[in-house]
């Protein structure tokens, strides 16, 4: 009993309880300014609505995104075709009309854009054949374009190959859908050229393009061409072979154009 009422009259004392209220005073003191740091540090209670950016362009969401107090950073770049470079497919965060969930000051938005570049390495097609040559470039996804180059060796082989114009060689990276030039050796003088457009051209002007397109050579047909004056007047209305973008023939062929006086169709002005 003794030992009680000590500890009943030490617990009521003034000392005791002095020590007590500041310890509880102390208490609450840390605890406030834990909960206050943590709210600012946490921007607790903050709500912003993520925006949707799903199929809009990269450079246009920066200003909106800044005015939400918001960032973004590009994760990927996923080839695409379809759609137009930097288009948004994907984004984490989703937008909050679809998750429901908001997200508070300064969180990034990681975002994947398209991409309308593939590259592709560049094969060496130098001393293989034209369709070898060609086979590889389909199967690669590229384009190709045939120039053909007169030679006493290699008839029919790949003897350069050029990417916008300079030489390109192998393993270099390349655009899916980018052109390559081959240069083809050709042993026949007569050489596979396109055929030139004459339609609207006077005979004069049709037999200099053919001269120094091809050394195509030119029979004229112009029913009403009774003089040296309707000659000059006349216009070519059509030809054979006709005109057919990408085919060609043996450079020194015959060409046979058809002329009238009485040419209705449009007249190409010259620069």
């Amino acid at each position: 009993m003794d030992l009680l009422n000590k500890i009943k009259v030490f617990v009521w004392s003034k000392h005791f309880l002095k020590h007590l209220g500041l310890v509880i005073l102390a208490y609450i003191v840390i605890v406030s300014l834990t909960i206050f740091y943590l709210d600012s540090y946490t921007n607790h209670g903050q709500h912003i609505d993520v925006p949707n950016l799903i199929g809009r362009n990269v450079n246009s969401v920066k200003t909106e995104l800044e005015d939400l107090d918001l960032q973004y950073e590009i994760l990927d770049s996923i080839y695409d075709p379809s759609k137009p470079e930097g288009t948004i497919i994907d984004q984490d965060p989703d937008a909050t009309s679809l998750s429901l969930v908001p997200v508070k000051e300064g969180r990034i938005i990681r975002l994947r854009v398209s991409k309308k570049s593939h590259l592709v390495e560049m094969p060496s097609l130098v001393d293989k054949s034209q369709r070898f040559a060609e086979s590889i470039l389909e199967n690669r996804g590229l384009n190709y374009r045939i120039e053909y180059r007169t030679t006493s060796e290699a008839d029919g082989a790949v003897l350069e190959q050029f990417y916008k114009g300079n030489s390109v060689k192998e393993g270099a990276k390349i655009p899916i859908g980018a052109t390559i030039l081959l240069i083809v050796g050709q042993n026949d003088a007569g050489a596979p050229t396109e055929i030139p457009d004459l339609f609207g051209m006077s005979l004069l002007e049709a037999q200099d393009m053919l001269m120094q397109t091809g050394n195509f050579s030119m029979i004229t047909i112009c029913a009403d061409c009774l003089s040296s004056e309707d000659s000059l007047a006349a216009r070519i209305e059509s030809q054979s072979p006709e005109f057919l973008e990408g085919f060609m023939i043996p450079a020194g062929s015959t060409i046979t154009v058809y002329a009238t006086k009485d040419f209705g169709g449009p007249i190409e002005q010259e620069p």
